[in-house]
């Protein structure tokens, strides 16, 4: 079988686990902070640097609230086994690049990178992004370009599949629908909060031989369980977070 025949059927594999393979970068951010060997006090250099790593953190996760937010009926399936699409998506962030939700998320992985402070590591997890996003990607697109045929094509022939060109931006035909993101994205908040508090501490462990706790990381932390578990309680036992399939609330 040719590579390029093998491209869609690894990246079926990566489709199925993509929730939580890319935990699997973990230790990588670990070791980095093994070759950091930060001091306990951190300059104001480095403080400044762990808030940019926040920001790009953050900014994966805003990708990835436009995009889910702005979804039309039928056009965000969560399936991880049966993709389906009722319409193809091209307004919006999908005017710019074909997969905004996997830029997101390399985004996020590369803040987690920077929080490090090691230079090359992001650059490591960016090319990693690249290269796992990109087999689910062709799997995905051979999906869709069996549902919508020449509409797809063009499309593909236009817009750039994880490299934006912002020229080409048209308005997202959908409206933003927070209850969506209420919904769904909370998790994502959590995890970028857990991430960074664990790997601060991990950081001044290493530093001091015991466990400090910083108050901003510590705090931050806590704001993004207490969302998980107040968004969690909502979406489990009340109808506040439902929506249809036009976005519209549930009553």
């Amino acid at each position: 079988m040719k590579l390029l025949d093998q491209i869609p059927g690894s990246g079926d594999v990566l489709f199925r686990w993509r929730g939580p393979l890319p935990l699997l970068m973990l230790p990588l951010f670990l070791l980095g902070l093994l070759d950091a060997r930060l001091p306990a006090t951190l300059s104001p250099a480095v403080q400044v640097w762990q808030f940019v790593s926040l920001a790009i953190a953050l900014s994966g996760l805003a990708v990835r609230v436009i995009a889910i937010g702005t979804a039309p009926a039928g056009t965000s399936e969560r399936s991880t086994t049966n993709p389906r699409a009722s319409m193809l998506r091209t307004t919006g962030l999908y005017s710019v690049v074909r997969h905004p939700l996997y830029v997101g998320n390399t985004l996020t992985a590369v803040g987690f990178a920077c929080f490090t402070t090691v230079w090359y590591l992001p650059v490591i997890v960016a090319l990693l992004g690249v290269l796992y996003h990109e087999r689910i990607a062709a799997r995905e697109e051979v999906f869709l370009e069996g549902r919508f045929g020449d509409e797809f094509l063009r499309w593909a022939g236009s817009v750039p599949a994880m490299l934006p060109r912002l020229s080409g931006y048209v308005p997202s035909a959908a409206p933003f629908v927070w209850r969506r993101i209420l919904s769904r994205e909370f998790h994502g908040l959590l995890v970028i909060g857990a991430v960074l508090f664990v790997l601060d501490v991990v950081r001044s462990a290493l530093a001091t031989g015991r466990l400090v706790f910083d108050p901003f990381w510590t705090a931050f932390f806590l704001l993004t369980a207490a969302v998980f578990i107040v968004c969690s309680v909502l979406k489990k036992h009340t109808r506040v977070l439902k929506v249809d399939e036009s976005g519209e609330l549930v009553t």
